[in-house]
């Protein structure tokens, strides 16, 4: 009788294990099935005649499109993204730091950054006044002196990312511009949208701005706690920057005075002026709404021109590119 009450027994456990077994299975089919079945979807989607058909229309769309993915990666690396710099750790490298405490109670959870020259180590008292006024406490420990040299080197950081700023934006119209032109289904825009920009033939250029930041950072001399006030140089920080440094030096009508009086507002105000069109090749918004418009110095800075409203001007990246510092011909 016991005998058979164990194999009884033997048999419910493994009827028990193979429905478990079996339900897993289905759950597991149930969770992996949906994703093969769109899977395959994709692939025949991207296979169909109508995708191929809405392809090669947009062809010159997406042409245009890595045409100024280039130029937004020629920005990038040739631009001047780098303003400034603290000194309280320029010999850091030369030592070697170590928290001896022997307390139980853990004493190294923030450590000084003293190796990064965009971060000034300091009181906490000076991480506060940094907080409340920013450009004060900017200029004073990053070595930004308040001379035209230092005004152009600020304009040259704020054409760096004003133009990169429009040429990222600009990227991202035109991405989806084309996602609209092709219309694809809605489960390849959500779960495929790379391989959808793949397909199509679009060079993706996941390009952020990178935007100078500086810290004052305070860490207590047991690294028990910290406090960090970040300022980082985007345009509106830029523009206030070069007021600020402007107004200490009261400069003449030198080439890095002048170039100092690039803002976005003025940048605006030509493209406004100019009816959002190229002076060179007349290309406009209202004919090509994605078209990459940049303002310009007729006369460049480097060969003695200024920056007055006379002699700026709107040209489209194609030509902007094209002139570069070369004097107007006549």
């Amino acid at each position: 009788m016991q005998y058979l009450l164990a194999i009884v027994a033997v048999l419910v456990v493994l009827g028990l294990m193979i429905q478990y077994w079996y339900i897993s299975l289905l759950v597991a089919a149930a969770l992996v099935s949906p994703r093969i079945v769109r899977h395959f979807r994709m692939k025949r989607y991207f296979a169909s005649e109508s995708f191929l058909a809405h392809k090669e229309a947009v062809a010159g769309v997406v042409e245009e499109h890595n045409e100024v993915a280039a130029y937004t990666t020629e920005i990038r690396t040739s631009g001047t993204f780098e303003l400034g710099a603290s000194s309280t750790g320029t010999q850091a490298h030369l030592a070697t730091f170590e928290n001896t405490s022997r307390h139980a109670h853990r004493r190294d959870r923030n450590v000084a950054d003293y190796a990064s020259s965009n971060v000034h180590n300091c009181s906490l008292q000076v991480v506060r006044n940094a907080a409340s006024d920013p450009l004060k406490y900017l200029t004073k420990y990053f070595s930004i002196r308040p001379t035209e040299t230092t005004l152009e080197d600020v304009e040259g950081l704020g054409e760096s990312v004003s133009r990169l700023e429009a040429a990222v934006a600009n990227l991202k119209r035109r991405e989806d511009d084309i996602s609209i032109n092709v219309n694809p289904p809605a489960f390849i825009l959500k779960h495929y949208s790379d391989e959808f920009m793949k397909q199509v033939g679009v060079h993706l250029t996941p390009i952020a701005v990178p935007y100078p930041e500086y810290r004052f950072e305070y860490v207590s001399a047991g690294g028990n706690s910290s406090q960090r006030t970040l300022v980082t140089l985007n345009t509106p920080t830029i523009d206030a920057l070069i007021e600020l440094l402007s107004e200490k030096i009261r400069f003449a009508k030198s080439a890095a005075g002048q170039r100092a009086l690039m803002t976005a507002k003025l940048r605006g105000f030509i493209k406004e002026r100019d009816h959002f069109s190229c002076q060179q090749c007349a290309a406009s918004v209202a004919v090509e709404p994605n078209l990459l418009l940049e303002v310009d110095h007729i006369i460049p800075v480097s060969k003695g021109g200024l920056s007055e409203v006379t002699n700026l001007q709107t040209l489209c990246w194609r030509c902007n590119r094209t002139k570069s510092n070369k004097l107007p011909t006549a």
